[in-house]
């Protein structure tokens, strides 16, 4: 079996992006699985079109990918993707759209396709703060998640697909009083554990 695992590029003026910092600790096996890594750019449609670049030369049986999410305490793992870009900040290309749709043809929304629930249970057990999440945002997160999701529907049905968000780690909140961190390790060991469970509780969900 192969993961795909991608992480963006940093934005909004930060040096680093964790979720990348994370994706490259990731060990190249994990449960058995060959694991691919690539960082996409924090930018509408240019990051759609790299993430599919990378499918379809690594063919993966799995994609995962990661995103930063600041003032979020836990690994947050998501359930649904939305049909919609409505940025309140730009994008690393400067872009802002509103209450764009993301494909005019697709549908309001995906689910994951991955085991969600046993995957944050997994994580809790590890004694890392995980939970579901039901809101992936409207930024290039979401959008990511959801290009993904269609992808996977139209072209790529037995393909398992989703996407995590990770908090800052400590290094970020410096200068940000009040907001929450996660160690890099602790959020690595946390990806290693979903992945895991991905390649071995993945088959539940077809």
């Amino acid at each position: 079996m192969k993961v795909l695992v991608t992480g963006f590029e940093p934005f909004r003026g930060e040096e680093i992006n964790p979720a990348w910092e994370a994706v490259q600790r990731l060990d190249l096996c994990i449960a058995g699985a060959e694991i691919k890594k690539a960082q996409l750019p924090t930018v509408f449609g240019k990051s759609i079109n790299k993430l599919i670049q990378v499918i379809e030369k690594e063919n993966p049986d799995a994609v995962l990918c990661i995103g930063q999410a600041g003032g979020r305490y836990e690994l947050t793992v998501e359930r649904v993707a939305i049909n919609l870009n409505d940025a309140s900040i730009k994008d690393n290309d400067g872009n802002s759209p509103s209450d764009e749709p993301i494909d005019i043809d697709g549908p309001t929304a995906y689910f994951a396709r991955l085991p969600i629930k046993d995957m944050v249970e997994e994580i809790q057990s590890a004694k890392l703060p995980a939970s579901i999440s039901n809101s992936a945002g409207t930024f290039v997160c979401n959008h990511v998640m959801y290009g993904l999701l269609h992808y996977i529907n139209t072209k790529r049905p037995n393909m398992l697909g989703g996407f995590i968000h990770v908090p800052f780690i400590p290094e970020q909140v410096i200068n940000k009083r009040h907001m929450p961190s996660v160690a890099l390790e602790d959020i690595a060991k946390g990806l290693t554990i979903a992945v895991k469970v991905a390649v071995e509780k993945g088959c539940l969900i077809n």
